[in-house]
């Protein structure tokens, strides 16, 4: 009889072991079930991609002014006159004003110009007013100053906005790229490439 109770008590022993198994496995296997994710249908809105779009900034001025105004004249008028002027600025309407007010805007831009034009060369000073405060280069300097100016005047309100034209580039000169020029009642001997004559003055590279 006890050999058969041992037989029994270890044969229950062993069913509680194996049920105490399996109700464990299913357990975990019961907790990974819930803790699994759950897929969730994804809803995937479109939308347009809104970019802002890239401002240029424009290579020259002329590209920009010339693209605004159709002509030289339209473009002087929406010219703004400074509250007040730089000393170079002065000096570059000064050449403009008395080189060439009563000439076309086209006359007094190609005047304009080739101040610019020196003044940017390296073979002239490299200011506007060195340029035109060069000795022997504009007979209107007298000792070494502007004569006065009446700067109510229409001709120095031109002038002045011909300047701002000329030192930005916001026009072509019609003899871009000169850099000497004369009056049309002298006539003086220059090895020098012409341009062009534009109202009372003859072009020169």
């Amino acid at each position: 009889m006890s050999t058969k109770f041992k037989y029994a008590a270890t044969f229950s022993l062993a069913a509680t072991l194996i049920t105490t198994l399996f109700s464990t496995a299913g357990s975990q296997a019961a907790a990974q079930s819930l803790n699994a994710p759950v897929a969730v249908a994804a809803t995937f809105i479109s939308q347009p991609v809104v970019q802002p779009l890239a401002t240029t900034q424009r290579d020259t001025p002329a590209e920009s002014s010339e693209a605004s105004a159709s002509s030289l004249a339209e473009l002087v008028a929406e010219t703004p006159i400074p509250a007040t002027l730089s000393k170079e600025l002065e000096c570059l309407a000064g050449a403009v004003f008395f080189e060439a007010k009563s000439e076309s805007l086209a006359g007094q831009l190609a005047v304009g110009r080739v101040i610019v034009a020196r003044a940017n060369s390296g073979r002239f000073p490299t200011s506007y007013c060195g340029v035109v405060f060069q000795p022997s280069q504009f007979s209107f300097v007298r000792g070494g100053a502007l004569p006065a100016i009446n700067r109510t005047s229409l001709g120095w309100q031109t002038a002045v906005r011909i300047a701002r034209i000329a030192d930005e580039g916001e026009w072509k000169s019609p003899v871009e790229g000169a850099m000497f020029f004369h009056a049309t009642y002298v006539s003086p001997r220059w090895g020098k490439t012409r341009m062009a004559k534009v109202d009372g003055h003859i072009f020169y590279r």
